[in-house]
C-alpha cells in the first residue's frame, strides 16, 4: 500500500480590474504589439486598492473548498506560496486560516517567488506522506503589481495579480505510475544567480523595493532548467514525455513556454496556456492555470500533468501528478 496526495478540489480568483496592454501605453514607453510579440501577454488583472494578497488567496481557497465539497475545518494545514504577503509577519496563510474560520490545524507561507507553488506542493505532499496531515490546502497568491517600477518598460508590463488553490488529500495507491495523485517532485535552487531576478527592497533597505530582472539571462536559465527538472520528475516515476497529457507551466512568457515544450518534445496543444489573460502572476500562475484548465475542460480525471516553474533565487522545480 502506498499513500498518495490526491487532488480533491481546485479553484482560483482574479481581481475585477482587467488591464489590457493598450492601457499601459499611457504609463510607459511601450505598445500592445511590443508586449504581445515579446511575452504573449494581452491583458492582466490588478488588485484594487486595499485588496491584499491574503484576500485573493481566501477567495481562491473558498472556490477550491466548494469544488471539493468540504468545509474549512476539514483541512489540516494551509501552505501558501507568495512573495507579496500582506505584512512581514504574521504569514498570509494564517490570515487565510482566520478568514476561512478554520479553528484547527496549522498554516504557513512558502517563499520561492515564481517557483513557490511547486515548492508548496512538494511540502504539502511531504506533510501527507509523513502522516502529519490528511488534507492540505495549497495556495499560490500574489499582488505583484505593487512591486513594479513603472518607469521600467521591460518588467512592469509582464506581471499581474491573482490566486489559485488546490486541495490535496491522502489516498491509498498501488505504488504504480497509474496511481492518482502526486507521483514525483523535484526541487532546486542556486543562490549564485540572485542578481538576475530580485526585488531591491526589504529589511536591509527599509523599503518595499521594485522588481529587477535581467531578462535574457532569466530566459536562458529558464528554458534549460525547466525542461531538465520536468524530465527528472518523469524519470523518478518511470515515465516519459510521451506519457504526459498536459504540461501546466509557470506562465511567465510564451517564448519560454514554447521553448520548454519543444525541449520536452511535447506539442503545444498539450500545454495549458493562460499567460495571454493573466500575465506573470508568480506563485499564483500554476494553480490559476490548473483551475482554468479544468474549467475549460482540458484537464480531466486520470490525466498525467507536469507542472514546472523557475523564479528568483534562482529557485526551480517540478511536480508530476495524475489528476
Amino acid at each position: 500500500m502506498t499513500i498518495r496526495a490526491v487532488v480533491r478540489g481546485v479553484g482560483h480568483y482574479l481581481p475585477a480590474r482587467v488591464v489590457p496592454n493598450v492601457e499601459l501605453e499611457s504609463l510607459v514607453d511601450t505598445t500592445d504589439e511590443w508586449i504581445r510579440s515579446r511575452s504573449g501577454i494581452e491583458r492582466r488583472h490588478f488588485a484594487a486598492e486595499g485588496e491584499t494578497t491574503s484576500m485573493l488567496a481566501t477567495h481562491a481557497a473558498r472556490a477550491a473548498l466548494a469544488d471539493a465539497g468540504i468545509q474549512a475545518d476539514d483541512i489540516d494545514a494551509i501552505v501558501l506560496a507568495t512573495s507579496t504577503a500582506d505584512l512581514t509577519f504574521p504569514s498570509a496563510a494564517t490570515m487565510v486560516q482566520a478568514a476561512l474560520g478554520m479553528t484547527r490545524g496549522f498554516a504557513f507561507d512558502v517563499q520561492a517567488v515564481c517557483a513557490g507553488f511547486v515548492y508548496a506542493m512538494a511540502n504539502a505532499n511531504a506533510l501527507i506522506l509523513s502522516g502529519q496531515a490528511t488534507r492540505v490546502l495549497v495556495i499560490g497568491a500574489e499582488t505583484f503589481s505593487r512591486l513594479m517600477d513603472w518607469t521600467d518598460r521591460t518588467t512592469c508590463v509582464l506581471f499581474g495579480d491573482g490566486a489559485g488553490a488546490l486541495i490535496l488529500e491522502a489516498a491509498t495507491g498501488t505504488g504504480a505510475p497509474s496511481d492518482r495523485g502526486i507521483l514525483a517532485t523535484d526541487l532546486h535552487s542556486d543562490g549564485r544567480f540572485k542578481d538576475i531576478l530580485y526585488v531591491d527592497g526589504g529589511t536591509s533597505t527599509g523599503t518595499t523595493g521594485h522588481l529587477r530582472m535581467a531578462g535574457k539571462e532569466v530566459f536562458r536559465h529558464a528554458v534549460e532548467k525547466l525542461a531538465e527538472t520536468a524530465h527528472t520528475a518523469l524519470d523518478k516515476a518511470g515515465l516519459t514525455s510521451d506519457d504526459v497529457d498536459w504540461i501546466v507551466p509557470h506562465q511567465a512568457n510564451i517564448r519560454i513556454i514554447e521553448a520548454t515544450a519543444k525541449r520536452m518534445q511535447v506539442a503545444m496543444d498539450r500545454v495549458v496556456v493562460t499567460v495571454q489573460d493573466h500575465g506573470n502572476t508568480s506563485a499564483a500562475s500554476i494553480p490559476l492555470a490548473l483551475s482554468v484548465g479544468k474549467t475549460r475542460g482540458q484537464i480531466k480525471a486520470g490525466d498525467l500533468i507536469v507542472t514546472e516553474a523557475i523564479g528568483g533565487g534562482l529557485a526551480w522545480g517540478s511536480v508530476l501528478l495524475r489528476w
